[in-house]
């Protein structure tokens, strides 16, 4: 099968879209299903504002539908809904083929703590760019929940993964500072919560890795904590491994690859009780849930190891990559309204 994915979302940016689909899409081909991606760094691009490591597609309308022309796919994927996202949408209802998206981001939230803009508005607007589709994969059971009370219709499962060989347990020593170090990872940003993490009353060590919008803020404000930067491959491995807890202070993830990466290597996680953590995390086995993240967090140090370790190992990119080819529709002419 020739796949089609559409992304607002590539690198350089870091984050769970990428990293999901940038896995997935390495195992596809590995699995001899040819697998073009349609993304930013083929166009001109502007800066998003407020987010200059996200890159906005210019002139996209045409050569979008260029692109999904001349490969000729057997399924088409849209998994964002930014520019690019919109001109495949209107490429394939044009034509009347059928298509799949994705819902990775809950920018009504987001756009909501930088904004006064209603969360129906935004909701809706998302509401009309997914019902479109054959298929919205999600990511977990309490996503699907949230959005069908939105009116969201043609749900599915699509669960996420981990790279055990890359994530495991490391020498703690790595991280020279007095323990317990407790760890949050991810983009530095408003719509993380990540000030909750860092206002807890709790002893040891608080270290941030990660880079955005508010890094130079929350330094100043927050001196005691360790910010480490914006970390990858076996620098960040080693930094997650060294950690004791890793702390996930966002309400509005739709899943928190991190969690996972943490558990990989031997390191529970104490987080909200949420959609993301409520379904990736077992509750006094691999981390701790509270509306009380201090409290969750004694709970958390309290977990062995091991046993977030054998969850994680059960978690395998090439599970996923097997469930979204599974979700995928063949671009067969919609049938008429």
């Amino acid at each position: 099968m020739k796949i089609a994915i559409v992304t607002d979302a590539w690198h350089p940016q870091l984050n769970g879209v990428v990293t999901t689909l940038t896995r997935v899409g390495d195992i596809l081909q590995g699995l001899g299903h040819p697998t073009c991606f349609v993304t930013p760094d083929q166009f001109t691009t502007l800066p998003c504002p407020g987010y200059g490591e996200i890159r906005l597609a210019l002139g996209w309308k045409r050569r979008v539908g260029g692109r999904l022309r001349e490969y000729a796919p057997d399924a088409v994927h849209i998994a964002t809904e930014g520019p690019l996202g919109w001109a495949a949408r209107a490429y394939c209802l044009d034509r009347r083929l059928a298509f799949t998206t994705a819902y990775h981001t809950r920018f009504p939230q987001y756009l909501r703590l930088r904004a006064p803009v209603p969360l129906s508005w935004s909701y809706a607007v998302l509401r009309r760019f997914h019902s479109a589709a054959e298929r919205t994969m999600v990511a977990t059971a309490s996503l699907r929940e949230a959005l069908e009370e939105r009116g969201f219709r043609n749900l599915v499962p699509w669960s996420r993964g981990v790279d055990t060989r890359l994530f495991h347990p490391r020498d703690k020593a790595f991280l020279d500072a007095p323990r317990p170090i407790s760890m949050y990872v991810g983009r530095v940003a408003v719509e993380k919560n990540i000030e909750a993490f860092l206002d807890l009353p709790i002893p040891g060590t608080r270290y941030v890795v990660g880079d955005g919008p508010d890094l130079k803020r929350l330094r100043a404000r927050y001196p005691d904590v360790r910010f480490s930067g914006f970390r990858t491959g076996e620098d960040l491995a080693r930094h997650l491994a060294a950690a004791d807890c890793l702390v996930f202070p966002s309400r509005t993830d739709t899943f928190g690859l991190t969690m996972l990466e943490a558990m990989a290597c031997g390191v529970p996680v104490a987080a909200y009780p949420v959609p993301g953590p409520r379904d990736v995390v077992t509750e006094g086995v691999t981390g701790s849930l509270d509306q009380d993240l201090a409290r969750a967090w004694r709970r958390a140090l309290r977990l062995r190891p091991a046993d977030c370790v054998a969850y994680a190992a059960g978690c395998s990119w090439e599970a996923s990559a097997t469930q979204f080819l599974t979700q995928l529709v063949p671009v067969r002419p919609r049938a008429a309204a």
